[in-house]
């Protein structure tokens, strides 16, 4: 993953990505708080989720503002409207983190690999100063043990 200095002016934003179940229960549960500067776009913020829990960037993705019942969403950005498929809502690699995240506790659910489904919360927890020196995304909390993206695979398989 590329980092880079924030920009002279731009805030950075400090974001809670917690990993949940299918119903969004999130008590116990592994979180990642990043600082990311608000001109990433939210192609840049999954990269950065998904590489604060040492999961592959192999998968589409999108993000959602229903938690519970992602295909009910009224707001959404998606990863396959970036790669020509038909999608009812906006792409993920020009669409601004500020754009998006543009209150403080404004929550989205981040679904990562369609197959998969492994479900983040993604949440605005602040909004900073940027640090000086510090290259971007920053991992500026991290709690709980990731699960392990795939399953081993048994010793015996052969493919």
């Amino acid at each position: 993953m590329k980092k880079r200095k924030a920009k002279q002016g731009e805030k950075i934003y400090l974001i809670k990505a917690t990993l949940t179940d299918w119903y969004g229960h999130v008590e116990r549960m592994p979180y990642r708080i990043l600082a990311i500067p608000e001109g990433f776009t939210l192609y840049n913020l999954a990269e950065a989720i998904v590489d604060s829990f040492d999961f592959y960037f192999d998968h589409a993705f999108g993000f959602y503002n229903n938690i519970k019942r992602w295909r009910e969403s009224t707001e959404g950005y998606e990863l396959f409207a970036d790669m020509g498929e038909k999608s009812k809502f906006k792409g993920v690699k020009r669409t601004k983190i500020n754009k998006v995240f543009d209150k403080i506790k404004k929550k989205m659910l981040f679904l990562f690999d369609y197959g998969d489904e492994w479900y983040f919360i993604v949440e605005l927890k602040g909004i900073e100063s940027l640090e000086k020196d510090a290259k971007y995304p920053l991992v500026v909390e991290s709690v709980g043990k990731a699960p392990p993206q795939y399953e081993e695979m048994d010793e015996d398989y052969e493919s």
